[in-house]
């Protein structure tokens, strides 16, 4: 293997299988981010160790400037009184940017999201 072979296998590996939980996880993100009202996100108890790695090379490349992308943008539509429901939503967005990986998105309405 070439050097950098730990991120060659992350990234550009010839299965897919390293990227399929990050892909995953963006497109858990698009789907909240397109319909976040009527909806949270509550952490899978059976997500085990894989999962918190993922965070944590999510959090390091991606997380921590989506959140704070999340930020900027939910302050700014604060400001105005017909964009404050969209900076709440934008906030709401905030958790599952920063730690995708063993979230699920559930109605508020069902009995099973706890917060």
């Amino acid at each position: 293997m070439p050097s950098g072979g730990t991120a060659a296998l992350l990234w550009r590996d010839r299965e897919g299988c390293g990227t399929i939980p990050f892909g995953i996880a963006a497109f858990r993100i698009g789907v909240y981010a397109l319909l976040p009202f009527g909806y949270t996100t509550v952490e899978r108890h059976d997500a085990g160790a894989p999962s918190c790695v993922g965070n944590v090379l999510w959090l390091v490349l991606a997380g921590w400037w989506l959140a704070l992308t999340h930020i900027v943008t939910g302050i700014a539509m604060c400001i105005t009184i017909i964009g404050i429901p969209f900076g709440i939503a934008n906030f709401k967005l905030i958790p599952v940017s920063l730690f995708p990986l063993g979230r699920e998105i559930v109605r508020t309405d069902e009995p099973f999201a706890s917060r």
